[in-house]
């Protein structure tokens, strides 16, 4: 089968044939469908050899969705044809977070070796997908997989990031969102969904902001030197209930700072490497710093419920597999709307 690999520290990433991967017993080989890009993809790829840890070669892709190919010896839960999408952050099943199906705090993980896929496992870039157990999977039912694939990653990680902020967000508040790509266009109609936030969106060119509004923002704004003034102009001085950072990086971790109101949230999901200094003064009083990971398997089955109600919609741009090198190419370069998905079949 075709498979898109990282084979080289510092090279990009190349289409080579690979043997289809056997099904031991517990396991599902999936048909691949759609597998999500991601610029966590972007991150892993950019880590210098000292860094790496994800081992070579790898198969790129943790958002996948795909069809019941084969069942391994003892699997039950689904059957041959049934349409998935693919539980990202595989744990060890065992310990106390996986038992609530958060598997995205497994406490063994990181001691066992357990990785999630395209993060240290075979990820979905291939035409077939070995999943290790019938639970990191969830039933698409006729749900498109390739307008929705990206919901596994692009909507689960803001879900969670904005549901433990919801207590916040009631009518007369305010959420702002820094970065309005992948995952912020997808976290703009989450709060237009559940809370009564006005949302204020931060990005960096006119394109960006017009998706913003696109999906539900009421205000848009660069992502510049003014940014947090005009917050404080929006929110009558008082600043954000809840700033979301879906970049992260330092100049944008220092805009939600300054742009939390008190008693507010500030959750930093982008992995840019930008840190927050909490102490007295240096940020509203009693404001939270949270930087959560992921989701649980029970929150991405409520995230693909209200795709189905027609809540969240993901702005897709479909490539071939033997085209999956351009599209991070043009995720580097700033290029992509939304979210890229790549067709291993199609």
């Amino acid at each position: 089968m075709k498979a898109l690999q990282y084979r080289t520290i510092g090279s990009r990433p190349e289409v080579v044939d690979i043997p289809i991967p056997e099904v031991g017993p517990g396991q599902v080989l999936l048909k691949v469908t759609a597998a999500g890009v991601c610029h966590s993809d972007e991150f892993v790829m950019s880590l210098p050899a000292e860094a790496y840890t994800f081992g070579l070669p790898l198969t790129l892709g943790h958002e996948g969705a795909g069809i019941v190919h084969e069942l391994g010896a003892g699997v039950t839960q689904f059957e041959v044809g049934d349409a998935v999408a693919v539980y990202g952050p595989w744990g060890c099943g065992r310990c106390h977070n996986c038992a609530a199906g958060k598997e995205n705090y497994c406490s063994n993980a990181a001691a066992e070796g357990i990785a999630p896929p395209g993060l240290g496992a075979p990820g979905a870039m291939a035409e077939y997908m070995l999943i290790d157990d019938p639970r990191h999977l969830v039933p698409l039912g006729d749900l498109d997989p390739v307008a929705n694939v990206s919901l596994t990653d692009a909507g689960l990680t803001p879900y969670h990031a904005i549901k433990n902020s919801l207590p916040k967000l009631g009518a007369g508040t305010t959420a702002v969102v820094i970065g309005t790509g992948g995952l912020g266009h997808v976290g703009i109609q989450i709060l237009r969904a559940l809370s009564g936030a006005t949302i204020i969106a931060l990005d960096v060119n006119e394109e960006k902001l017009a998706l913003a509004r696109k999906v539900g923002a009421h205000h848009a704004i660069l992502s510049d030197a003014d940014a947090v003034a005009t917050i404080k102009e929006l929110t009558d001085g008082l600043g954000a209930n809840a700033v979301f950072d879906f970049v992260g990086i330092q100049p944008t971790v220092n805009i939600a700072g300054a742009a939390v109101a008190t008693e507010g949230d500030v959750t930093i999901v982008g992995i840019g490497g930008g840190a927050l200094p909490v102490g007295f003064g240096g940020i509203a009083y009693d404001a939270a710093v949270r930087a959560p990971y992921w989701g649980s398997r029970s929150e991405l089955i409520e995230v693909l419920d209200m795709a189905r109600r027609g809540q969240l919609h993901v702005e897709v741009e479909t490539f071939s597999l033997a085209d999956a090198p351009t599209a991070y190419e043009r995720l580097h370069a700033g290029t992509i709307t939304g979210r890229a998905v790549i067709l291993p079949n199609g």
